[in-house]
């Protein structure tokens, strides 16, 4: 009887193939440390974190390049270790933010995986996904104040170039990470 044996040609790869535990932890904590180092790192440099969104960067990465699991342990994790590190987020924004990273790296990890979407639609449900979660939450926790909508334009708006960008860089990026880890397979 003749042996069949199954390939996996690169190019459909949609996250990163199982390099082992320790490769991928490996990975793993440096995108996280790159979630905590880039904000503190804006924060002193005095650029505008709202409108830059350095925290979300690493955090939809994860997603897209390790999948869902990935992504909500580097979301959940980001805001408490850049808390510990530096007090920011704030505390009363904490919370919200937690929540809204762990929601980007999940939804950007489903909508690879489980949904099998291309990184770019992919980045997108993570993107309005998580800014919904967020607003939500911070509903929810009481940090939307007394005017929510206004809340609402002032924690978002300026995040929208940024937001934009993320769309375009961090699917190209997603996609040449898994591809140069599926050839070192």
């Amino acid at each position: 009887m003749p042996s069949i044996e199954y390939t996996h040609p690169v190019s459909s790869r949609t996250t990163l193939p199982d390099l082992g535990l320790r490769a991928i932890a490996g990975e793993l904590v440096l995108i996280a440390a790159a979630a905590v180092l880039l904000p503190s790192l804006s924060h002193t440099m005095g650029w505008p974190v709202r409108s830059f969104l350095p925290m979300h960067w690493p955090v939809i990465l994860a997603g897209l390049v390790f999948g869902w699991r990935g992504g909500i342990v580097v979301g959940l994790l980001a805001p408490v270790a850049s808390y510990f590190v530096s007090g920011m987020p704030l505390p009363a924004i904490l919370p919200a933010m937690t929540v809204e990273l762990a929601a980007y790296g999940a939804l950007a990890g489903v909508g690879r995986q489980a949904l099998k979407w291309n990184a770019f639609a992919s980045a997108a449900l993570a993107l309005v996904g998580g800014r919904i979660v967020f607003f939500l939450t911070a509903l929810a926790t009481g940090a939307a104040g007394p005017a929510p909508l206004d809340y609402a334009s002032a924690a978002m708006a300026p995040g929208v170039w940024a937001a934009l960008a993320q769309l375009v860089v961090l699917p190209l990026i997603a996609m040449l990470w898994v591809q140069a880890g599926a050839s070192r397979r």
